[in-house]
């Protein structure tokens, strides 16, 4: 049962990624706008229309893809490293504070993402060397 547990983490982080890129690259949902003047509507007005958003969400279907596979997960982190990251400072800096980490949605993916580190943390050594 043991080594079933990354498996199962690293398919439903991969999940979580591709469906959220999906969404927005076939544009299967309109999100309603942040309210305008705020920090998070000055963000994606620079961040969707200059094609930026497509870059990222591309990068998120092809990591999300490679997490899902036991054999490349390791890849798929470092691809969806600076991703992670980057939500995370977008919920600090632009949306409004650390009230905003306490989302659950949020809490999963990096709880995910920490604990498949953790069970791949031999091959990142490799990295630190």
């Amino acid at each position: 049962m043991k080594k079933w547990i990354p498996i199962i983490a690293g398919v439903v982080l991969g999940l979580l990624f591709v469906m959220s890129a999906v969404v927005v690259l076939f544009n299967l949902v309109d999100a309603p706008p942040p309210p305008e003047g705020s920090p998070a509507a000055l963000f994606f007005g620079a961040f969707a229309p200059t094609g930026y958003l497509t870059f990222v969400k591309v990068l998120e279907l092809a990591g999300g893809l490679l997490v899902m596979i036991p054999r490349l997960r390791n890849l798929g982190l470092l691809v969806l490293g600076p991703i992670i990251v980057n939500i995370l400072a977008f919920h600090v800096f632009v949306a409004g504070g650390f009230k905003d980490l306490l989302s659950p949605m949020l809490l999963i993916i990096v709880a995910l993402t920490l604990y498949l580190l953790w069970v791949g943390r031999r091959n990142f050594g490799a990295l630190l060397h």
